[in-house]
């Protein structure tokens, strides 16, 4: 009957079933490789950002991780394969050590979930877990792992412990967020009310000041770093770094000593694989175990700042109420089930308690179980730390100068330093944490601010020079409110299209050099990112949302292919003569493509939208068109004639709209420290400090100039400054009347459907 299935004899042929077997095992290292490769990104990215708590970025606790340590863990859960050699019974167990590795590897990424994302993840993480004991225990009986069965029985137990360690810490993370997100706000408030008393200090240095006090808080209240420091990370840590060590002991006692273990002859079906398999995951481990180990030590160094200090045995003992705060609550709360019956309820009631209070001790005898391996720690390692103080203090008698000098430094900067100590934030029980941060100077916006120097935005700074010395007059003077409009009602202004328009037209301007059209473009590129930046933050709503997006649409046409709308810009230079004639061939070429746009949008009239709400290509030719003619009336009244000249005005009014638009860089660097969700704010604030490092310069340029006296709010809106300029034209815009009225054709009301 062939080869597969049936033998002649009746019986299913097996020959073919192990074949795939090294294929498999293939599989499983690839897996256990990628968890070792994400280990290490997140252990390199701890070192290089000096965050010793090893915040998990790349290797956090959820669906794709779970699935990837479930390939990887294929061995401690297959029961039948045979494994007769020594590198498979190792690679049996350590596939169980991987297990304890990712568990206290991800621990602080619970910090980061919302509840319900929290809830799944640990339901899963347990029934992976679960199943990998049953599944060893099921081997252990079967003889399929028949040696190493200590250790085995050794990291089944520390798998249990990490996973009810981790699983009862998780009821901390929303309590904890509650707590730290209201101090926050109480700290923030405190900040603005400093802020506000520093009226005549330099704006950049309050900015600065401002921004380490939020460092400060947003960096002590991290939801990774806090779980980090916690007592039950650091004995998932002290776990963590016992599992490996109990896999490289286990290793190296099996090959040094080969006499003490007896294995079996024979191959297994997964072959040469199974060594593969074994190597991956003992990288896998070894790598793992960094962060665990350095958040236990990093923790504990936390916890025994002052060297030799004798430690208080009731604080350490104490158990704080933020572990079983959840579970008191749970108590109290009444059921979700619909139970009709009164003593059914009090039954129900009664037992949910019960198991509740069963919790509650759990998680007392967790977090008890924790600080002795907590106190453990720090009896050995503060002697050891105190030991290393002793050698150094030695090591510097022997050079005195250095030490002059090193306490001549260490006088001089406390009394220039800002006291950040009152924004350190911090969970009951973690007193030394302030001590710790401001000892090791954990503020980190001198560094970003010092990165940002070296990013400066050169291009963008040689466009605000150009400014005007009048203050931001180009901003009243892009688009007259004498130029009639296409249609009932205009469209407002966003900062960014006008610029777009303005460059616009002066590339399009002829017998202008290559050299000064590129230096503009490039300048007006560099400055287009920051102009983002900032309508971005304070266009909350999006109600200039397709303002902004017919800005970036143009710009994307001309910086690369020197087209606006399918005009081409280059075509168009060359054939016109005099920058009159530009402006002409733009405003016919305007006006025609708003009124191809209208007449397809017209079609489709079912709902009114605000003008706002317009599609981008109407939004661009309106622009284009006001700009265009109100350019044309500047260049009349001014006898503008030359390109040369028109050039260089446009780019100081390109100049204007930057700078008049860039002085809410202050407000949106101060936004941005609380705008940001709980979890994104220490990351958001470093971002912060790296923007005002970039933007410094041009913090002071603006700050030279005069600013109108406009409200904050108003400020953010390109229409509320030209509005300065409204009631000068509106006598002027009364006597051409007549003229504007015979050049509109009647148009009646512009309804839109966007899709």
């Amino acid at each position: 009957m062939g080869k597969l299935g049936c033998s002649i004899d009746g019986n299913l042929n097996e020959e073919k079933f192990s074949e795939p077997m090294p294929w498999i095992g293939i599989y499983v290292a690839v897996a256990s490789l990628a968890c070792a490769v994400s280990m290490a990104c997140d252990a390199l990215h701890g070192f290089r950002q000096r965050k010793f708590w090893f915040p998990c970025k790349c290797f956090s606790l959820n669906a794709t991780s779970l699935t990837i340590i479930a390939v990887a863990v294929k061995f401690s859960v297959d029961l039948n394969t045979a494994m007769p050699r020594r590198q498979d019974q190792l690679a049996k167990l350590s596939s169980a050590t991987l297990i304890c590795t990712v568990m206290g590897n991800t621990m602080p990424s619970l910090g980061t979930m919302d509840t319900k994302e929290l809830f799944m993840d640990i339901i899963a993480l347990g029934i992976l877990v679960i199943t990998m004991i049953v599944n060893i225990c099921i081997q252990l009986g079967t003889g399929v792992i028949f040696v190493f069965w200590k250790e085995h029985a050794f990291i089944m137990f520390l798998m249990l412990v990490l996973l009810v360690i981790i699983s009862f810490s998780a009821l901390t993370v929303p309590i904890n967020k509650q707590y730290l997100e209201r101090k926050y706000n109480k700290k923030y408030e405190l900040a603005l009310k400093e802020g506000s008393n520093e009226a005549d200090t330099p704006v950049v240095k309050k900015l600065k000041e401002h921004l380490m006090k939020h460092w400060v808080m947003a960096h002590t209240c991290s939801p990774q770093f806090v779980m980090g420091r916690s007592v039950t990370c650091v004995a998932s840590g002290a776990l963590c770094l016992l599992s490996a060590l109990t896999l490289a002991e286990t290793m190296l006692r099996s090959y040094l000593m080969p006499w003490s273990f007896k294995f079996c002859t024979g191959e297994s079906d997964y072959k040469w694989s199974t060594t593969l398999v074994l190597v991956a995951q003992t990288i896998a481990v070894g790598v793992g175990t960094i962060a665990p180990a350095l958040r236990w030590f990093t923790a504990i160094n936390f916890r025994c700042p002052s060297r030799g200090k004798k430690i208080c045995i009731n604080k350490i003992f104490k158990v704080e109420r933020y572990w079983i705060q959840m579970l008191e609550g749970l108590k109290e709360c009444p059921s979700v089930f619909q139970i009709p019956n009164r003593p059914c309820r009090k039954l129900f009631h009664e037992s949910k308690s019960k198991c509740l209070n069963v919790c509650i001790g759990m998680q007392t005898g967790i977090v008890l179980a924790s600080k002795v391996i907590q106190f453990i720690s720090i009896y050995f390692v503060s002697r050891i730390l105190l030991f290393c103080d002793c050698c150094i203090g030695l090591l510097k008698k022997f050079r005195p100068n250095c030490n002059i000098s090193d306490e001549s430094r260490s006088e001089s900067q406390p009394s220039s330093k800002l006291d950040l100590s009152r924004f350190v934030l911090h969970l009951e029980g973690e007193n030394e944490l302030v001590e710790i941060i401001m000892k090791n100077n954990c503020d980190a916006t001198d560094h970003w601010m010092r990165k940002g120097k070296k990013q400066q935005p050169e291009h963008l700074l040689q466009l605000l020079k150009q400014s005007n010395s009048q203050g931001f007059k180009g901003v009243q003077d892009f688009d007259s409110y004498l130029v009639p409009c296409l249609d009932v009602v205009e469209p407002p202004n966003c900062w960014a299209l006008p610029v777009v328009t303005l460059t616009t037209i002066a590339v399009a301007l002829p017998n202008i050099k290559s050299c000064f059209v590129k230096d503009l473009m490039d300048r007006v590129h560099e400055s287009l990112t920051y102009v983002k930046i900032v309508e971005e933050s304070l266009d909350v709503k999006g109600d200039l949302l397709n303002m902004r997006k017919a800005a970036d649409s143009v710009w994307l046409q001309v910086d690369l292919h020197h087209k606006w709308l399918d005009v081409n810009l280059r075509k168009l230079s060359l054939q016109a003569d005099s920058p009159k004639e530009i402006l002409e061939a733009l405003v016919d070429a305007a006006k025609k493509k708003y009124l191809e746009q209208k007449e397809t949008y017209m079609n489709q009239c079912y709902i009114k939208e605000s003008t706002a709400k317009w599609p981008i290509k109407v939004l661009a030719s309106n622009s284009m068109y006001r700009i265009s003619q109100t350019i044309l009336l500047n260049c009349q009244s001014r006898n503008i004639q030359t390109s040369e000249r028109l050039f260089e005005v446009l780019s100081v009014m390109i100049s204007d709209i930057v700078g008049a638009c860039l002085t809410n860089l202050p407000r949106v660097i101060s936004l941005n420290c609380l705008s940001s969700s709980f979890e994104e704010r220490e990351e958001s604030v470093r971002n912060t400090v790296y923007l005002l490092g970039k933007s410094e310069k041009i913090v002071k340029i603006i700050e030279q100039k005069g600013i109108p006296s406009l409200h904050p709010e108003q400020m953010a809106l390109i229409d509320e400054w030209r509005s300065l300029q409204k009631p000068k034209d509106r006598l002027l815009s009364i006597l051409s009347t007549s003229e504007s009225s015979s050049a509109t054709s009647p148009s009646s009301e512009f309804c839109l459907t966007i899709e």
